[in-house]
């Protein structure tokens, strides 16, 4: 069962979170689960699998609002991460990256079941 302590445990900081819900933890507790299963996790994938570097980058940039709007720190972070490379057009494994991405949000995601 998803709670704000799994969540911090995580590397969630729910304190901001829950801010941004006006301190509502049933609304925050309503939102995760729907960010943790966002479409745009699988446009990432399916984008980086294709070299559809500009789908990725809205895709992921996307994933970083959502993550960073509800803290979800180590989701936001590693979002951010490849967000920035992609701005840049920098050269990197992005299927590696995005596999941790998703190694990360999958962590979340065992918590809400």
């Amino acid at each position: 069962m998803l709670t704000v302590d799994e969540l911090n445990k995580l590397g969630a900081n729910t304190e901001e979170g829950l801010k941004r819900c006006m301190g509502r933890e049933d609304m925050y507790l309503k939102l995760v689960p729907k960010a943790l299963n966002d479409a745009n996790f699988e446009r990432l994938k399916d984008a980086i699998s294709n070299n559809d570097l500009t789908l990725a980058f809205e895709a992921v940039h996307a994933i970083k609002g959502v993550s960073g709007n509800l803290s979800l720190t180590p989701i936001y972070d590693k979002s951010d991460e490849i967000t920035e490379l992609l701005r840049k057009k920098s050269e990197a494994d992005y299927s590696l990256l995005v596999d941790e991405l998703i190694e990360i949000r999958d962590k979340f995601r065992a918590c809400c079941e």
